[in-house]
């Protein structure tokens, strides 16, 4: 399929479902924060961000995650967010966005119909009464505290060891089952259950269109796999 079909078949498309992940947000900057790249004092985000690791050392967890805060606030949505924004805007009742980015970039572009099913940075939760509310503050006290009941506040992360939220899964199958058309931008198709999910919306016979800059395990089941980066293909495509 050539870039101009996927062109045409995107804006024929009764319903659009789009996954995304790291690569999109490489293009504006931000480190992935697994592996080498996202070393910290010399620990690894799997040492961290872990259930184990907040009720062990919370400092240390909320130093962590004050050091990401302040690196992703230096950070804009690029290209490909504000397309993804854009195409929203135009269709608002037949879109949805699942992102496994926690930086907030989707929704500064201006996405509002979204999951993100690894959670938001920029969002905090009670230890105690589970309330979560929106916070910016660059950085945060080191042990901050709910204002509602005083205990122990945590970022709004699903963290290694944790599962995703029940309401999120349901609108995600919901979205990838009555789509037409997938776009599948900057995930290496390795991390479950999102690695699935085009195998999902394939199977109930919508489009897939991947955009990566190298192919990946899901490169051989998607209809047209592209090559490049994020914020200049998508709005190519878009």
């Amino acid at each position: 399929m050539s870039l101009l079909k996927a062109r045409s078949r995107i804006a024929a498309a009764r319903a659009i479902t789009v996954l995304t992940g790291a690569g999109i947000s490489a293009d504006s900057g931000v480190p992935t924060f697994r592996g080498t790249e996202g070393l910290w004092r010399s620990y690894r985000a799997e040492d961290l961000a872990t259930p184990e690791a907040f009720e062990r050392d919370p400092r240390l967890v909320w130093e962590w995650y004050n050091w990401r805060r302040e690196l992703i606030a230096t950070k804009q949505p690029n290209p490909a967010h504000l397309a993804l924004a854009e195409l929203e805007r135009s269709r608002p009742d037949t879109f949805w966005l699942i992102t496994q980015n926690v930086d907030g970039l989707h929704r500064a572009a201006g996405s509002r119909r979204l999951s993100e099913i690894h959670g938001n940075i920029w969002k905090v939760r009670c230890t105690g009464c589970a309330v979560i509310t929106d916070n910016h503050e660059v950085p945060l006290p080191l042990l901050p505290m709910c204002l509602q009941c005083g205990e122990l506040l945590r970022p709004h992360i699903v963290w290694f060891g944790e599962s995703l939220r029940e309401e999120d899964l349901r609108h995600c199958d919901e979205a990838l089952r009555d789509c037409d058309l997938l776009l599948v931008i900057g995930t290496s198709g390795v991390v479950y259950p999102a690695a699935g999910f085009a195998s999902i919306a394939k199977e109930a016979g919508a489009l897939v269109i991947e955009i990566n800059l190298e192919t990946t395990p899901q490169s051989d089941l998607v209809d047209l796999s592209l090559q490049g980066r994020a914020k200049d293909l998508v709005p190519l495509l878009l």
